[in-house]
């Protein structure tokens, strides 16, 4: 692995980026959290790779008790506005630039925000979904998130939340104590209970997104990891692929990840300024 040294600047570290970048054709591009952070949107994992706060909501607890229900909407429901108003950064505009200079395969993002499509990229595959849309677990009825939004609003006239942090994926934290009273949403045909259409943690990717996904990897002649620790499977499998098929694989991250060992190129930096410079 070539690892360029924590002293090198970011025009260095860039220049780096852009000659591997200009040895390959047909990119397929794995992003994730660090990407979207530029945009104030927080991340799960540190610089180690390790949480930095209680693992995400998992679908079986969601679904296990009336509290846990309660306790995602509310929180959710004050999230939401904040990651809603979440607009893409430097980072995704440089893989826009990237597409547009037809040097992208795939562009397969493991954050569930949008923000990639938003800045104009079309070849996006969104491995985990996408949190503004919503679908009944009881009939499969989908709607806009917005729409759920609003019928939370019209469910709870005069709740207060309270003090709230903004937390990942468009979740907040909340006191105890002003969860209580909060009416959360069911499905307007069937009364069913509610989800974002994301895969929740400890959820299996849907197996068309992920052969879609690979048959663009073997189209490919490179892969970039770029803002992702590559800590949870459904990620670290796409390089496990290109590493089998002996693909050249850069990992663009602040802080390691998973797949280090597997990096021909490994730039440790921040993937906006990064990405824009290499793009220049």
């Amino acid at each position: 692995m070539s690892a360029l040294p924590e002293t090198a600047s970011d025009l260095e570290s860039a220049a780096v980026l852009r000659d591997w970048l200009a040895r390959h054709r047909r990119v397929f591009v794995l992003t994730g959290a660090g990407c979207s952070t530029g945009s104030g949107i927080p991340d799960y994992r540190d610089r180690n790779g390790e949480w930095k706060r209680t693992p995400p909501i998992t679908l079986q607890a969601l679904t296990g008790s009336d509290g846990a229900y309660r306790r995602y909407w509310a929180r959710s429901s004050v999230g939401w506005p904040r990651f809603l108003a979440a607009r893409p950064n430097a980072a995704h505009h440089a893989l826009s630039a990237l597409e547009q200079r037809g040097r992208l395969q795939l562009l397969l993002t493991q954050n569930v925000d949008g923000l990639h499509q938003r800045a104009g990229c079309r070849r996006v595959i969104d491995l985990h979904g996408r949190l503004d849309e919503v679908v009944c677990l009881r009939c499969g009825a989908r709607s806009p998130r917005e729409a759920i939004q609003s019928d939370i609003t019209h469910a709870n006239p005069g709740w207060q939340a309270g003090p709230a942090a903004s937390a990942p994926d468009g979740d907040a934290d909340l006191a105890d104590d002003a969860i209580g009273d909060f009416v959360p949403p069911y499905c307007l045909y069937c009364g069913g209970p509610l989800k974002p259409d994301v895969v929740f943690f400890g959820e299996n990717v849907p197996r068309q997104r992920v052969a879609e996904a690979q048959q663009a990897l073997h189209d490919c002649d490179a892969m970039l990891v770029a803002g992702s620790s590559l800590m949870v499977w459904s990620g670290f499998r796409f390089v496990r692929m290109a590493a089998a098929a002996g693909l050249p694989l850069a990992i663009l991250n602040r802080g390691r990840t998973r797949a280090d060992a597997l990096a021909g190129l490994r730039i440790d930096g921040d993937i906006g300024t990064l990405l824009e410079e290499a793009l220049r």
